[in-house]
């Protein structure tokens, strides 16, 4: 992962790891550098993740990031942050992966002593993406609720072509009992990257969980 620091004279407010789309068979440039370089303005410390792709499956992609949360909040201190005020954001496949390891990789993967610390975030971004799999969502309310996740912001654009599947997984995760913010760009696409307003919004909603 690389990281892009606050500014010296900036208290940080906590650690954000973003993750890049790009369908698990690369990570998009404009997902990557431009959001963790504005989120650091922002007054977050931000990781953009080098998560496997092909040939590796989403399940490497996912320890991919449970060990990079769990070396941050191993390293919080160092970084000037709450070890308890770390979130994920990604978009599209990234957030797919940002849900998956949620879901199933926070916990009980243990093959040395990194792997110890947890890889629980506080809050996940889904920037035109959604719990499930690739291009499927999982509306399964017993799923989301059973995975005990945190709070998730949501934005997408109506010309997405995913744009129903957004609307049923916010909708579904609001019934699991997740705390659900939901952006709804009128005429915007997929692949829009740090683009609009949602940084400052995605900023409001992360310091408004650490804040509680």
């Amino acid at each position: 992962m690389i990281w892009y620091p606050v500014a010296d004279n900036v208290e940080a407010k906590g650690a954000v790891l973003v993750c890049p789309g790009g369908a698990f068979m690369f990570r998009s440039p404009n997902e990557g550098a431009p959001v963790a370089r504005r989120l650091a303005e922002l007054g977050w410390q931000s990781f953009v993740v080098n998560y496997r792709v092909r040939p590796y499956t989403m399940e490497e992609g996912s320890l991919d990031l449970a060990r990079a949360i769990r070396y941050v909040r191993s390293h919080a201190a160092d970084y000037g942050i709450d070890s308890n005020h770390i979130a994920s954001v990604g978009f599209s496949a990234g957030g797919i992966l940002c849900g998956d390891e949620a879901l199933h990789f926070d916990d009980g993967y243990i093959p040395d002593e990194l792997d110890q610390v947890s890889a629980d975030v506080c809050a996940i971004g889904m920037i035109y993406s959604f719990y499930g799999r690739l291009s499927v969502s999982n509306n399964n309310v017993d799923d989301l609720r059973a995975g005990n996740i945190p709070p998730t912001f949501y934005t997408y654009g109506t010309e997405d072509p995913f744009y129903r599947q957004f609307i049923t997984n916010a909708n579904a995760a609001r019934d699991a009992g997740v705390q659900v913010e939901e952006h709804v760009l009128d005429g915007w696409p997929h692949g829009f990257g740090v683009q609009g307003e949602w940084t400052t919004w995605f900023d409001n909603f992360l310091t408004q969980i650490i804040s509680h």
